[in-house]
């Protein structure tokens, strides 16, 4: 069972930027297509980048295509998401998971604790 622990997230101003980490345990990670979803309050948890196991396929939801970056590094056993230009529509609890593919899916593993960003208009 991979455990995942999400972390990184702040308070940031709109147009500013943050990067988040996601730390798997398991020697399973490199096998997973990884993916970063996000839970704003009152609505349901979304999914917004994926990455392929090797990190040279990724997906990105058209809400943050253009502004977040999704990158892996498999002998760290970690997963980022680079988040600039952020809104305040961003704002939301962030969680990494693995998934079926690097386009989405359901979740594969439990779920962490997630990392809370707000981002401030």
């Amino acid at each position: 069972q991979v455990q995942l622990v999400e972390s990184g997230g702040g308070l940031v101003q709109a147009g500013g930027s943050l990067g988040l980490s996601c730390a798997a345990s398991g020697r399973t990670f490199s096998r997973y297509a990884m993916g970063w979803f996000r839970q704003a309050p009152g609505k349901e948890r979304e999914f917004v980048a994926g990455i392929n196991w090797s990190g040279g396929n990724t997906y990105y939801a058209a809400s943050v295509k253009g502004r977040f970056t999704i990158s892996r590094d498999n002998a760290k056993n970690t997963v980022y998401l680079q988040m600039n230009s952020l809104k305040p529509e961003d704002t939301a609890v962030y969680y990494c998971n693995l998934v079926p593919s690097y386009t989405g899916g359901a979740p594969l593993g439990s779920w962490g604790q997630g990392t809370q960003v707000t981002v401030s208009s």
